[in-house]
């Protein structure tokens, strides 16, 4: 008979899930969904609030990676003032964003998915996690351990705390770097490189062993999408869009943050929280795109460092045109570690670093702007819309994980098809089904927002149970 199996929750992600998988009268998979289950609505409680409070309020959307939207708003706010922030300010930005690309890919690979890469998809699930690791394999648990918390000691040394800085701030940030900071920071470098390239070479040698996953782990044709700079090099902070296909053929190139809703458009599912963007110019769901490090891999002409420019090389030999399979993004989170660690030892050594320039003042100038960055997950945008007296009175967020919510699904019903069999369920086929959403590494705080009016429906029960009063909107 057929049947629904539900996964809920999906484990070791950020965020709140759940995975239906519909089998057919034979048991196999008919169809296979990923639900967001949870919904914050920072877009509209975020009204009425002064603009400038807009960092520090929206990078309370995620305890993971407050960082990126501290950096996409004050690139939004920055726009509202109609100022070009001064050069140390806009590196010292930089280096607190690729500290925050490095923890947050090092918590994904290690803490996150290594337990399958290590101990194996059809291990003991009591075992299959970051304690199991540590356990059966201590010395590459510490690197891991060890290159996140490089990147949290910087955030700390630069932003004041590692969680919810308050450092970045429209137009600039808000204290120049420190003699003893910038030493501190500096001496670390070495120690996280040699950590993140004894890791390259562990990974080389076992993800071979895993092609029944890289063949179905979300593997099909797509867009992809994020930021490069005007030669085409790798770009986490600023810079223009660029789109390519299935083959690495650029289909867009150089579009600018303010004109994203000509190119990216949104649409809702009736079964999630989590909003569907799409490539507006081939329509809703022909124009699904991917983000994130893999997209970034795919989209680049070079990385811009030197051990990053070698391994991204090697990793573009994978595939003639781009690469498709997302269990890459393992690999792909790896390149960007590398590339983090050397891009803030290079802007450490800027001549200006240390300049105590780091605010532009201004009053409101505009009364809309746009700030786009790269976050861990992927491409961000923040738009916001104000009133004379600087108050926000419209706000839009596309959020990374948003962006690859098409992708996610697809990728789950593709797993489900290859190793589902509802005559003889095991744990293992199952984990593989979650383990294709743990490739993308979701942040569903960040990523579940409002679009139109909500349904709502709250209820007030007496102690018995009983129903009191209730309201229903939608």
């Amino acid at each position: 008979m057929a049947r629904t199996i539900t996964i809920d929750p999906v484990t070791r992600i950020e965020g709140h899930s759940k995975i239906t998988i519909q089998l057919d009268d034979n048991g196999r998979v008919k169809d296979a969904r990923f639900h967001v289950t949870q919904f914050r609505g920072f877009e509209k409680f975020t009204e009425g609030r002064s603009f400038y409070e807009m960092p520090a309020l929206t990078a309370r959307t995620c305890g993971i990676c407050p960082v990126s939207h501290l950096v996409a708003s004050s690139k939004a706010c920055d726009e509202l003032l109609a100022v070009q922030i001064p050069p140390t300010a806009d590196k010292l930005r930089r280096i607190l964003n690729l500290a925050q690309v490095t923890q947050s890919h090092a918590l994904s690979f290690f803490h996150l998915s290594s337990p399958d890469l290590l101990l194996g998809f059809d291990s003991d699930p009591a075992t299959r996690n970051i304690f199991g690791v540590l356990q059966q394999y201590p010395d590459l648990a510490r690197d891991g351990i060890r290159l996140r918390q490089f990147g949290q000691e910087i955030i700390e040394l630069l932003g004041g705390k590692r969680v919810h800085p308050a450092w970045v701030v429209p137009g600039g940030v808000n204290a120049p770097l420190t003699t003893e900071h910038h030493a501190t920071i500096l001496a670390q470098i070495p120690d996280a490189l040699d950590r993140i390239q004894r890791t390259f070479d562990w990974y080389k040698e076992v993800f071979g062993k895993f092609n029944d996953e890289i063949r179905t782990f979300a593997n099909f044709p797509s867009l992809f999408m994020g930021l490069v700079n005007a030669k085409g090099e790798f770009e986490l902070y600023d810079g223009k869009i660029r789109i390519v296909d299935a083959q690495g053929q650029i289909v867009a190139d150089q579009l600018e943050a303010c004109d994203y809703q000509k190119y990216i458009a949104e649409y809702v599912e009736s079964d999630s929280y989590l909003k569907s963007p799409y490539y507006r110019p081939y329509g809703y769901p022909d124009g699904i795109f991917r983000v994130g490090p893999l997209a970034r891999m795919n989209i680049v002409n070079r990385m811009g460092t030197p051990l990053a420019d070698q391994e991204w090389a090697e990793f573009r030999m994978l595939e003639r045109g781009a690469e498709l399979s997302s269990f890459q993004y393992h690999y792909a989170r790896l390149i960007e570690i590398l590339y983090c660690i050397e891009k803030i030892e290079q802007l450490l050594n800027e001549p200006d670093i240390m300049n105590s320039h780091v605010r532009a003042y201004a009053q409101p100038n505009r009364h809309e702007g746009v700030g786009m960055s790269e976050a861990p997950r992927g491409t961000l945008v923040h738009h916001y819309k104000i009133d004379d007296k600087g108050l926000i009175t419209w706000v839009n967020m596309i959020i990374a994980t948003g962006n690859n919510n098409l992708a996610m699904n697809k990728g789950v019903y593709q797993v489900a098809r290859h190793f589902v069999r509802g005559e003889k369920l095991q744990e293992g086929m199952l984990n593989r089904v979650e383990a294709v959403i743990r490739c993308f590494d979701p942040c569903l705080s960040c990523s579940t927002h409002a679009l139109g009016q909500m349904p709502l429906h709250v209820q007030l029960l007496a102690p018995d149970g009983a129903i009191i009063d209730q309201v229903k909107r939608g």
